[in-house]
């Protein structure tokens, strides 16, 4: 679907609220502007969708902790 939009006087298009914080903008060489839907990660948190292991793991345990279903561990932390 094309549509076109009208900019106003400072330039800005209003597209609603429905994309706002959701879109990432790409401007090319020949002028033609690109706006496509977006989730962006921070940086601290993109080792986790890169490691399918880690990624799965926390997975299951948000699922277990959803369920009551948590594995305590057996480890004692406070032992020297």
């Amino acid at each position: 679907m094309m549509k076109h939009l009208q900019a106003d006087s400072k330039g800005r298009i209003t597209l609603g609220a429905k994309y706002a914080g959701a879109l990432f903008l790409e401007i090319e060489k020949n002028g033609v502007i690109t706006l496509e839907k977006a989730a962006i990660i921070p940086e601290r948190e993109l080792w986790l969708h890169k490691n399918i292991d880690a990624k799965k793991s926390v997975l299951k345990g948000l699922k277990q902790a959803k369920k009551g279903t948590l594995k305590l561990n057996a480890i004692d932390l406070d032992k020297k």
